[in-house]
Parts: structure tokens; sequence; C-alpha cells
């Protein structure tokens, strides 16, 4: 096997960029959104179609497309490597979230767009950014005409961002299609443009619906008001015992004084990335870090309650709140979701008739992080960017990593990807910075030779 030097990598990949482009851009015409709802069924078809072919043009001899249990399509392919040599497992995901409302997008969210050096566009980090980094290392390592050092499987799912599960399934049904020693889970980020990050826990994910009834209709504010029991004020006090008055997650039963021993998330930096108005304070105590990454956090995702344009003088009936709790590595979803379940019905003042539904947990995640290949990709990130690696949590949920780690008890699971904090994933005017694709593809081609 010739063994290409960084720099021979670098030149390969850096030659391949405007090409890079061009697939990011073709990748992010298609509206490939899991729900029908939102977009034709067919862009998901075509965008499954699309990362098909491109990696079975990057070397990947078997690729295959396989309906999942959700009714998305998932890619999934092979290519064995030399004998004795372990096989690594690279996930992405091709689906995206709904652009929203467009009005606020300064670029259409469906053609990738540049703006002062970065990438504009639906997707274009998370994760179709992800899935061109792949074809990248692939190519830089198909470049010295060798056959690839390791064994490479890929798997690309078409349902992520709904949480279908479809691919959860699949790994259960035939777990032989992603048998591998090591499986890079190209779905977060970095701390920062140019700080290689590995993350290491995943937050998991324990959401209710609260319905709170007092009345059997609504009445009149002036004829009743003061005795009546408003079911739209029980519900803003039950969930205001949700948080301290210093912002804390507060639920009876649940630890949420966990600290974070990874890399910092300084104040300043995370007040730039979420948008923190001036003058409003932070929430929670202790660092920035512990209350993303390792502490439960509540947050209310919809009320319904009358609007305020067109509102009557009534007092409401009823009242109904969906939350969203996530769950620290460490904790289990259900317990939490009980005590969740067991604070509201306590907090409910007046007698009020509380019903609680229950939605799908997700389980935290922690990576295992004393493996070879956990080595070898961190010595391959701070190679590729020329800076130590940073270890980060994250606060979303990723379910298939606890699915794979059962599967495949003694494979490595690791997590990085595209996106920082100024990419906007998920949310208007998402981008990507290049620079990003192309360091984080010369560091995987590094790793997999290296492993190799």
């Amino acid at each position: 096997m010739v063994v290409q030097k960084s720099d021979e990598i670098r030149a390969r990949v850096r030659e391949l960029m405007p090409t890079a482009r061009d697939e990011l851009a073709a990748l992010v015409a298609l509206r490939s959104i899991a729900d029908p709802r939102q977009a034709p069924p067919e862009q998901c078809a075509a965008a499954a179609n699309w990362v098909a072919d491109a990696f079975r043009a990057a070397g990947i001899g078997h690729v295959e497309l396989i309906g999942t249990s959700d009714g998305s399509r998932a890619v999934v392919g092979h290519q064995p490597g030399p004998e004795g040599a372990p096989t690594v497992l690279l996930y992405s995901h091709y689906d995206v979230q709904p652009a929203g409302d467009e009005a606020l997008w300064a670029t259409p969210p469906f053609e990738l767009t540049e703006r002062e050096g970065r990438w504009y566009g639906r997707g274009a980090a998370d994760c179709k950014g992800n899935v061109v980094m792949h074809l990248l290392a692939l190519r830089a390592l198909a470049g010295a005409g060798e056959p690839l050092p390791v064994g490479i499987r890929i798997v690309s799912e078409g349902s992520e961002e709904m949480g279908g599960g479809g691919l959860e399934d699949l790994v259960e049904q035939r777990p032989e299609l992603f048998a591998a020693d090591v499986v890079v889970i190209a779905d977060t980020g970095n701390v920062a443009v140019g700080r290689p990050t590995l993350t290491t826990s995943l937050r998991g994910i324990a959401n209710v619906v609260v319905h709170v009834e007092t009345l059997a209709g609504e009445l009149h504010s002036g004829m009743y008001g003061g005795s009546a029991p408003d079911a739209l004020a029980a519900l803003v006090q039950m969930l205001s015992t949700l948080r301290d008055h210093g912002g804390n997650t507060v639920v009876d039963g649940l630890d949420t004084a966990q600290d974070w021993d990874g890399v910092d998330y300084p104040e300043d930096q995370f007040r730039a990335d979420a948008g923190v108005l001036d003058g409003v304070r932070l929430t929670g105590s202790g660092s920035v870090a512990d209350a993303v990454w390792a502490r439960p956090a509540l947050t209310i995702l919809g009320i319904d309650a009358p609007p305020v344009v067109g509102s009557a003088a009534a007092i409401q009936p009823r009242a109904s709140a969906r939350l969203n709790l996530r769950v620290p590595a460490g904790m289990d979803p259900h317990k939490a979701q009980d005590a969740l379940i067991a604070h509201l019905e306590k907090a409910a003042p007046w007698g009020a008739h509380v019903t609680v539904e229950r939605e799908a947990v997700g389980s935290p995640f922690r990576a295992k992080t004393s493996g070879p290949g956990y080595t070898a990709l961190t010595s391959a990130l701070a190679e590729a960017f020329g800076a130590d690696v940073a270890v980060a949590g994250q606060g979303g949920t990723i379910p298939l990593c606890n699915t794979l780690a059962g599967q495949l008890p003694d494979a490595e699971i690791v997590l990085m990807g595209v996106e920082e904090p100024r990419a906007l994933i998920h949310a208007p005017n998402e981008s990507v910075d290049p620079s990003e694709i192309e360091n984080l593809a010369v560091a995987e081609a590094l790793f997999l030779q290296g492993l190799g």
C-alpha cells in the first residue's frame, strides 16, 4: 500500500473542493424533507439515489438502497479492505429540516449561495456537508491509485430529522450491514471554526404533553373572574415550578448538579452563538458547559392557549403545553419522564384536573475514549487542523448511537462533523464554512490511512 503524506492528501482534497461545492449545491437543491406534508417524497428518493451514485463513484463497490420501517430509504454500502484490516463505518444523513419561513432567509434556502466565505443553504452543514466530506476523504485516498487501507461501510439515512426510527430498526433487523470496528458518526461539529472537536456525550430526551382542565366551558372574566379557576393560569403556575429563580431546571427527583469535565464553553462565545440580547442574563448556575452538556434542561416547546389577536375576555377552561426534557449521560430517560410527570401532577393548583401524555424517549449516550480508533482520529484531527483536539458534549439526541452500541458492543463510536455554532443548523440561514469540510476530509483520510 502506498502511504500518502499529509500534504499530499491536503493537496488532493483542495484540488477536489470545487467539485465538492458543486456536489453540495446539487444536494442542497433537493428538498429532502422526510415529511410528505413539507416536500414531495420524490425529493427524498432523488437525494437517496444521488448519495448512492456518489459513493459508488468514490470507490464503494457494493451500494444498495434499503427501505426501512418508517418509509425512508437508507443508503448502505460496503467495500472490503485488505485481509486483517479493521472496518470503519461512515455515517451521515441526507434528509434535512424544513426551511421554515423562507422570508427569514437572506438567500433561497434550497440554493447553495456563497456569502463572505460561507456556503448557505438548508442542509449545507446538517448533514449534507458531512456527506460531501466523506466523499472527499475517500477520493483523496483513492488518488494514490491503491485499494482503500481499511474496510469501509457507508450508511446514509433518510429520516434522521423526523426521528422515524427506521434506521434503528434496520440495525436490529440486519446487524451484518453495520458490522464495524469503528463507527464515525458525522453529525456533530467543532466548538468553533478551526478547532477540531470530538463529541463524547449526547443528551437524551423525554418529552411530555400536559393538559389542564378546570371548567366545563369558557366564562366571562368580568362575571366570574376572581373565583373561577383559570386553567391557563394553573398551567402557567405549574410550568413556573420547573425552574428556580436562577433559571436552573428543577424537577423533583432529578439530579441537576452534574459538572462537565471537557472543553469549556466561554460565556461570551455562548452569548454570541445563541444571540442573547444585551442585558439579558444566562440561566442556570455553574458553567455554560455544565448547563448545556451535563445537566437536565427543561424547555417549553409550545402552549395551546388563545392567541393575543382576537382573544376574548374569557376565563379558559383548559390549556396544554408540550415540554422537552433533555437528559444527560448517565440518567435514565424513562425515570426522568416519570419524575417530570409526578412533578407536574403534584404542582397542579386548586385541584385542577391534569393528564399527561408520554412521548417517545431517547437515551443519552457516552462514547468510549480509550480505544485505538479514538486515538487515531484524535491524532489525525490535530494534524489536519494544526490545533489541539477539544472534547465536547452535545445537547441533541442521536438514537442511532445507542442502537449501534447495543448491536456492536466492541466497536468504538466517535462523533464529529462540519457543524459549528455559526452554522445555525435547523434555523434560517444555515451555512457551512468550506474550510471545515476541507479540514475534516483531510483528517478522515489520515485517520483511515493510519488505522489501516
